[in-house]
Parts: C-alpha cells; structure tokens; sequence
C-alpha cells in the first residue's frame, strides 16, 4: 500500500513540475503515473551502473555529476514513454531538482510523526 501511495504522490509531483516547469510537458494525469514508475524502474537498475561507471568523475566533481545523471535518468524516459517530453538537459537537471525537492516536502507530509 505504501508502494502505491509513494508513486502517487511522485506523479502528482511529476504532474505539478511538468505544469509548472517551461519545457516539459506531460499529456495527463495517466501518463504521469507512467512516468514515475518508470522513472522508479530507472533509478532501480540503471542508476546504479551509472554511478559506478562515472565513479571517478563523480568523484572529481564532489557528487555533483550526479545531477548529470538524474537528467539522463529523464532524459532516457523522455525516449521510452509517448507522452512525456523534455527539451534538453538542462531542463531535465532543474526537473530533476525540482522533482526531489517536492517529493521530499510530500513525503515528509504524508510521515507519521515517530514520538
């Protein structure tokens, strides 16, 4: 049940940033679902190879190429989902940025308080 409420939550993000951000749009509110779980599927098996592929870059830059490779996380569901697009990379960074940033403030909203 969390799973699901979790990926809600991410394509109600997905869906605000999309209306919110010049250069990317969104079709609807299905087509965000789709997007964030596929943009979860991403982060699941192909991050992780990125990451350690550009370890000494990533590195060299003090973590900052990781935002890099968030945009090309999106940038690569730009390509595989009809639907989603995204205008260049340097929007995909701000979206990326944007989208942790909401997600955070949603998340921690919808948290129990652990006292």
């Amino acid at each position: 049940m969390k799973l699901i409420i979790k990926l809600l939550i991410n394509a109600l993000a997905v869906f605000v940033i999309a209306h919110v951000l010049n250069g990317v749009s969104v079709d609807g509110y299905i087509t965000a679902v789709i997007v964030a779980v596929v943009l979860s599927v991403l982060n699941l098996f192909v991050k992780p190879i990125l990451v350690i592929f550009t370890l000494p870059i990533t590195v060299l830059t003090l973590g900052l190429f990781l935002l890099i490779i968030n945009a090309l996380i999106i940038l690569l569901a730009d390509k595989l989902i009809d639907g989603f697009s995204v205008s260049s990379i340097w929007v995909a960074v701000l979206f990326s940025i944007l989208l942790s940033v909401l997600q955070s403030i949603l998340h921690s909203l919808l948290t129990e308080d652990k006292k």
